[in-house]
């Protein structure tokens, strides 16, 4: 058994959003990678990428819509986003929105350039 604790998750931000790592590889779960993600109020993805596997985005506070045309979802909410359908995170709201995310680990994203990554928060 591995215990993250959450002062010791690792903690990576981006511009209007923090993302905290929690199972991953690197810290235990060798087949799903989850995450908790902060988003500032009114924050949203300029361009939207995609994912090579299923991601599940649960809502725990707040009002966010997590594909460009999808609908507006909010605490106890989830959202499955099938492989390789946009995904375009936006806060509507005025406080933050705090989401966790869960992916098989191993998967690549690929951003609206076609450049693709692996997040450091999942590995």
């Amino acid at each position: 058994m591995t215990v993250i604790r959450a002062a010791e998750a690792p903690r990576f931000e981006l511009p209007g959003a923090e993302f905290v790592g929690l199972a991953a590889p690197s810290r235990g779960s060798a087949g799903l990678c989850t995450w908790r993600l902060t988003l500032k109020p009114g924050q949203a993805n300029d361009e939207s990428h995609t994912i090579d596997r299923d991601e599940v985005f649960m809502v725990v506070s707040g009002t966010v819509r997590i594909t460009p045309d999808g609908p507006e979802i909010g605490p106890g909410d989830a959202v499955v986003v099938a492989a390789g359908d946009p995904i375009q995170v936006a806060n509507l709201g005025a406080d933050p929105a705090v989401l966790h995310v869960a992916i098989t680990a191993g998967f690549t994203g690929t951003m609206a350039n076609g450049t693709t990554i692996q997040p450091p928060w999942a590995q």
